[in-house]
């Protein structure tokens, strides 16, 4: 396996374009699949994604674009995925080309509809990838900052640790710091539960629940994902590193964070439709809240963040109610 090869980015939303900017500081040039052919061509006349981040400009002559998934993927060694999860399985429908040599990378923060399987656990049972070819893409990195390059940091997960460091040193350069780890697991769950928790965080912000209230909620949180990682993979890690902690803070508390925006909308009383199509764009904590609930039925492990998300979102519940009994859950 020649790695990392040619490097293709695989979605065409805020986090594939910052994704594409990070690897073309090295790669001389990469492959992108994108759905639609419309925004292709408003992308080669524009010089930027039209859509997301479009105040990052490229170098068109150095990205072969195609909405051909299967040439693409033919023509192309490593493999990032960057759709929402909700769609990640109508993309794959259409692919005719075996992934079995590829190096498949997600940056998929969310959870398999159906087969109800985190991103890794999808490609290495349904299409039989080696756990050693699946590497995630974590950490405390909005695609909003990584536009305007400031200081971000990343977290690779590989069960094979040298594939992990060689993808770091790809994306590693003056704005971004990379450090890489075994857990995909713990990642990738973590990577879908800081969704759930930012939308907790912006209920309770439209619910004037204060600073203090806010910081007793995230640190329930980690205990909560620290809980839930131990049942689902127990092996050792550090909680507090920046691919879990970290994550969790920037997307409860910044103002770039689409599920603490989509939180917000529910606490001030939108319906979940109404705020979906207000924002014009998925909230991945929405699909994780659901995926999350019922990944739990069978391990049972003591969630009142993610059911009291649950029950707002799902069972429509008052959000008021909800968190006024989430309160007394706390210490």
């Amino acid at each position: 396996m020649n790695l990392p090869g040619k490097i293709a980015i695989m979605g065409g939303g805020s986090w594939a374009t910052a994704i594409a900017k990070m690897v073309l500081g090295k790669a001389e040039s990469i492959n992108w699949y994108m759905r639609r052919d419309d925004r292709i061509e408003d992308f080669k006349r524009f010089g930027h994604n039209p859509a997301y981040l479009t105040s990052v400009r490229f170098d068109i002559k150095r990205i072969n674009f195609s909405s051909d998934i299967n040439q693409v993927v033919r023509e192309s060694d490593t493999l990032i995925f960057v759709t929402p999860s909700p769609y990640l399985k109508s993309h794959l429908k259409k692919l005719k080309t075996k992934l079995k040599d590829k190096f498949i990378i997600t940056a998929i923060k969310g959870i398999v509809p159906d087969e109800n399987l985190i991103v890794s656990d999808y490609f290495h049972k349904i299409y039989g990838l080696p756990e050693e070819n699946i590497a995630v893409i974590a950490g405390p990195c909005h695609a909003e900052e990584v536009a305007l390059e400031r200081l971000s940091y990343l977290t690779i997960g590989c069960k094979d640790i040298q594939k992990a460091k060689m993808f770091a040193r790809q994306l590693c350069g003056h704005y971004i710091k990379t450090s890489v780890s075994t857990d995909i697991v713990g990642i990738e769950y973590a990577s879908v539960l800081k969704n759930i928790y930012a939308i907790a965080a912006g209920i309770c912000k439209s619910l004037h629940y204060g600073d203090n209230f806010q910081a007793v909620l995230l640190t329930n949180a980690m205990h909560e994902m620290m809980r839930f990682a131990k049942a689902k993979s127990d092996i050792p890690r550090d909680i507090t590193d920046s691919g879990y902690l970290g994550d969790v803070l920037v997307t409860a508390y910044s103002n770039f964070s689409r599920n603490r925006q989509f939180g917000q909308m529910i606490g001030m009383g939108y319906s979940v439709k109404a705020a979906q199509t207000e924002m014009e764009m998925v909230a991945e904590g929405y699909y994780g809240t659901k995926a999350i609930w019922l990944a739990n039925q069978d391990t049972q492990v003591d969630l009142p963040i993610v059911e009291a998300v649950y029950q707002i979102l799902y069972n429509r519940r008052s959000a008021k109610t909800v968190i006024r009994e989430l309160t007394k859950k706390f210490q």
